[in-house]
């Protein structure tokens, strides 16, 4: 087979790799899936793995999630195109349940945890949400303020005022 895709020298912004994963997350195990993760792991080639942590992430961006955890991804995914406000059933580290509604902006991927981030109406600041800890989410109707996943994702290199 011939490839039809001249070779690049750019490299992946790290919202890009979030978005791509993320509507890769909750494909499943089925034959495009894997093939679209396949090309995942292909675009990641040009990175330097030396670093266990960049390492450990980068798998974890590959591997299908839970299907329970999945259909909640979907929602995620589907509120963070139509920019509508998500009620999150949340678990937090010490167990402690609370309900919130957040503004979602993007989602991320950190050794092997997914997060949503977004701003949390009850907290009033940007926060990052376990993915395994989200009990429940339901989509809401009410809109989200716009938000640049680039301003909410670490390690972005910020230009100087």
């Amino acid at each position: 087979m011939r490839t039809l895709v001249k070779p690049s020298t750019r490299t992946l912004t790290t919202a890009e790799i979030s978005a791509l994963a993320l509507s890769l997350a909750h494909l499943g195990a089925g034959p495009q899936a894997i093939t679209a993760r396949r090309g995942l792991r292909h675009a990641f080639e040009h990175l330097d793995l030396g670093d266990e942590v960049i390492a450990t992430t980068l798998a974890t961006l590959v591997e299908p999630l839970p299907t329970d955890v999945a259909s909640r991804a979907r929602v995620i995914a589907d509120a963070i195109t139509s920019r509508l406000v998500v009620r999150l059933h949340y678990r937090d580290a010490s167990g402690a349940i609370t309900v919130r509604d957040v503004e979602p902006v993007t989602c991320l991927v950190h050794r092997e945890f997914w997060y949503l981030v977004g701003v949390c109406r009850m907290r009033r600041a940007i926060r990052a949400f376990r993915f395994d800890r989200v009990i429940a989410v339901e989509p809401t109707l009410t809109p989200a303020r716009p938000h640049l996943a680039e301003r909410f994702l670490p390690f972005q290199r910020r230009n100087a005022a």
